[in-house]
């Protein structure tokens, strides 16, 4: 009998995905390949959502898959430096979703928290832009970022370190957006318009809905996120942050 081959898989499964991000895209996301021939590499920016702390901002990461994918979860790492709890100073992301689907006591997650086949692209940058906003400060990458961030919490916003650094690396990234001829979207309306995206030679300029799935394969609706362009008062965003 022959044997399929997984990089074959891996791949049909990734164009099959980038195309549906191209006939369905979503607010937040620009995507592109790093390099047409290579399906396993993708330069991901993100839009920081209006009205929260990181407004205004252009954050590059880069999406590396691996050839069993989507059995094993690919790696996500960001190419600005980013200041924040669950982030290495590497800039890979440290999030449960990307953790193999191992059952490890030790690590204090459940295995439903962590990667299966059922997860995706999409999944994956709406965690992430929800863990902007909401760090876990129980297992923290960045330990110095953990401190100060409950610092900020529990002083009810009196503490400004770790804001004024999260500041900092928004206004730095203006001019990379500037050199890349990136308009960074500041307000509700622009953030939140939904149009089709026609595939480019450069790639695919991706944006996303505020639906995904769980691991059971749910409809999951992920509050912080989807608020931003459901509400346009979005009083209890505000009000968090």
């Amino acid at each position: 009998m022959a044997q399929s081959n997984p990089v074959a898989s891996s791949q049909k499964a990734l164009m099959l995905e980038m195309m549906s991000l191209q006939d369905e895209p979503v607010e937040g996301f620009k995507i592109t390949l790093v390099n047409e021939s290579d399906m396993y590499n993708w330069e991901v920016a993100i839009f920081g959502p209006p009205n929260t702390h990181y407004e205004g901002g252009y954050f590059k990461a880069l999406l590396k898959f691996p050839v069993d994918y989507p059995y094993s979860p690919p790696s996500f790492r960001f190419l600005t430096k980013m200041w924040h709890p669950n982030i290495y100073e590497n800039g890979e992301v440290c999030i449960s979703i990307l953790h193999p689907p191992v059952d490890d006591p030790h690590s204090g997650e459940l295995p439903s928290e962590r990667w299966n086949p059922t997860q995706n692209v999409r999944t994956i940058l709406l965690s992430v832009i929800s863990l902007l906003n909401e760090p876990n400060t129980f297992s923290p990458a960045n330990v110095d970022a953990s401190v100060m961030y409950r610092r900020w919490r529990e002083s009810k916003g009196e503490d400004q370190e770790y804001i004024d650094i999260i500041r900092k690396q928004v206004l730095a990234t203006k001019s990379e957006a500037d050199l890349d001829g990136v308009k960074v979207p500041v307000t509700l309306e622009e953030y939140c318009i939904r149009t089709k995206v026609p595939p480019t030679d450069d790639g695919s300029n991706l944006l996303y809905d505020d639906d995904y799935f769980d691991e059971n394969g749910m409809e999951f609706k992920s509050d912080s996120y989807r608020d931003i362009c459901l509400d346009d008062d979005n009083s209890d965003f505000d009000d968090y942050y």
